[in-house]
């Protein structure tokens, strides 16, 4: 009976205890709101944004709003923008960015007293001294000194300067944040591993909208990242990472944006929005290009052959005949699929596939390890010669596997991701029957020579490693939506998600080009080939449930642990 009787007084005053420890709490931060309030009050903004970082976590996001619009009211624009930026919640933080910028735009303070404009001066500031140094990108801050914030004024009416309160100890914390940042300033050094994270960027990107600013090239080139190898989640600060090797850009003779060491293009911001607006609607997607002849077309071609197979042609005439028959195939039908043919995306995938065509029938050199299709083809004694052959190769998106940790929060893309395959392999990897007779050995001999000998064709030809990171891009958006990732670290896409928010570039809709044809005389017979075919994006058959790898060596779990977000700066998006 007594231990009984001990063991309630015990849990009697641990009950005590913890309420009296949460009163005294919760009286400390009433405390710390009532010091807020007086100082936007006095218009001491830099002050009352100091102490709401004494809030638990989940009480600053309402207080960081009321300084944010303090601020605004004041026509302090780019100040609000910087404390919205801190509200961790984004759905909360984009309507308030929302708001300011609306309030910006319409360029009014309420009671009509007039605002001094600094933002011109903060701007000629910013853009002259150390351009990359400030806030949100860097580790600068900059804020309007107005005078009502510059002073405080105590009980007995002594004025005292902001600066005054300044304690030794906070300076020499952002003397060890400058250290920090300035190691995450240098986009243009190379890295053999980048992270970006996605979560931060769209608040940086959505604050730089909101204040009227252009996005900057770092962020239009993902942080210069030209390939995806890691996807990292980090659900205690909701981050989402890409990681991949990076390094300085420029630009090739075509005016894309390659890295200035290896010539590997770089990844595009507007790419990524794309695609995550894609998967977001519909993870299942299917993304299709496709260029394909007119039947009447086709039509017009066998009849001038018809005709034209009694007359007998010497290389003289022979190049005047091929340009006839070219006129005849006249313009093939370019279309798409799951994607807005305006955007870069599908620019990528038209152009990756008229080059891919244009090397295939030897209208455009190739490497010697890939000859082609007239250079592959060969007929047997006896073996009857097609007067024309119409021929179908297909970029098809291929990944050797996606594998996960074993927690889930960290993913690796393995394989090379794309090969190219003649018409009846399509098929028959779409799960369809096709006829044997279908089926041309030398098409699908250029096709595997194409798909072995990738990357030095990307090395050469930039597109094709440019369509190699638009097929990263759409399986790294599968993949989200697919593991759920955005609900797990309470990421809502509230600007990359908004076309009216993020508009991304657009320009004119591929509709029509000419044909791609050419001949061989073999055997004194001319052998004609004509060629059709796309590009054929599947991620969502990569992604399910059952196709994930999990690791169970631990190696990617070690991956995911390497410099983590809260070991960089709040407002740095990218680090190394």
């Amino acid at each position: 009976m007594r231990h009984r009787v001990c063991v309630v007084g015990i849990w009697a005053w641990a009950v005590v205890s913890w309420l009296v420890w949460e009163a005294g709490t919760l009286a400390q931060q009433d405390e710390v709101l009532h010091r807020v309030k007086q100082h936007l009050a006095a218009g001491e903004f830099p002050l009352a944004r100091r102490l709401v970082e004494q809030l638990p976590a989940g009480r600053r996001d309402a207080v960081l709003a009321q300084v944010a619009r303090a601020q605004a009211q004041a026509g302090m624009f780019r100040p609000a923008l910087q404390s919205a930026s801190q509200i961790r919640d984004d759905r909360s933080r984009s309507s308030l960015v929302q708001e300011i910028s609306q309030e910006r735009f319409l360029g009014q303070a309420p009671g009509g007293a007039a605002q001094a404009d600094f933002d011109q001066l903060i701007d000629l500031i910013q853009s002259t001294i150390e351009p990359d140094s400030w806030d949100p990108t860097g580790e600068g801050t900059i804020e309007p000194f107005a005078i009502a914030g510059g002073v405080r004024v105590d009980a007995l009416g002594t004025v005292h300067s902001v600066l005054a309160e300044e304690k030794q100890g906070r300076l020499l914390v952002l003397r060890r944040r400058h250290r920090i940042s300035v190691e995450h300033r240098d986009v243009l050094r190379p890295s053999p591993l980048r992270k970006v994270s996605l979560t931060r960027l769209e608040k940086m990107v959505q604050l730089r909208l909101a204040a009227g600013q252009d996005l900057d090239d770092a962020m239009r080139y993902l942080a210069g990242l030209t390939k995806v190898q890691y996807v990292f989640i980090y659900p205690e600060t909701g981050d989402v990472v890409l990681a991949g090797p990076a390094g300085p850009w420029t630009y090739d003779r075509l005016g894309r944006a390659v890295n200035a060491q290896t010539g590997r293009p770089v990844l595009h911001l507007d790419d990524l929005v794309v695609l995550l607006r894609l998967m977001r609607q519909n993870p299942q997607e299917i993304i299709t290009c496709s260029i394909e002849p007119k039947r009447e077309n086709l039509i017009r071609v066998q009849q001038y052959l018809a005709q034209s197979s009694k007359q007998r042609r010497t290389p003289a005439n022979r190049r005047r005949w091929i340009e006839q028959l070219r006129q005849r195939l006249g313009m093939q039908q370019v279309r798409f699929r799951g994607i807005d043919p305006r955007t870069r995306v599908a620019h990528v995938m038209f152009e990756a596939d008229y080059r891919m065509k244009l090397l295939g029938i030897g209208l455009e050199p190739g490497p010697a390890q890939v000859p082609s299709y007239l250079d592959l083809l060969q007929v047997q004694r006896g073996q009857k010669l097609p007067s024309v052959g119409m021929l179908r190769w297909w970029f098809n998106m291929n990944y050797e596997a996606v594998v996960a940790s074993q927690d889930r929060n960290a993913y690796e893309l393995r394989g090379q991701g794309v090969e190219v395959l003649s018409e009846s392999e399509l098929l028959t990897r779409q799960g369809q029957i096709v006829p044997a007779q279908r089926r041309d050995p030398w098409a699908a001999a250029f096709a595997a020579n194409f798909t072995r000998h990738f990357d030095h064709l990307a090395a050469e030809h930039h597109v094709y490693a440019d369509l190699q990171n638009v097929f990263d891009l759409a399986l790294v958006c599968a993949l989200l939506y697919a593991e759920g990732i955005p609900q797990r670290v309470g990421w809502h896409l509230t600007c990359f998600g908004d076309p009216e928010q993020y508009p991304v570039a657009l320009g004119p809709a591929p509709k029509e080009v000419p044909s791609v044809a050419n001949y061989r005389v073999l055997r004194g017979r001319q052998v004609v080939v004509a060629v059709s075919g796309g590009v054929y994006i599947t991620p969502a058959r990569f992604v399910a449930p059952e196709k994930i790898h999990t690791d169970g060596q631990g190696r990617l779990a070690s991956r995911h642990q390497d410099q983590k977000p809260e070991q960089v700066p709040a407002d740095v998006w990218w680090w190394d």
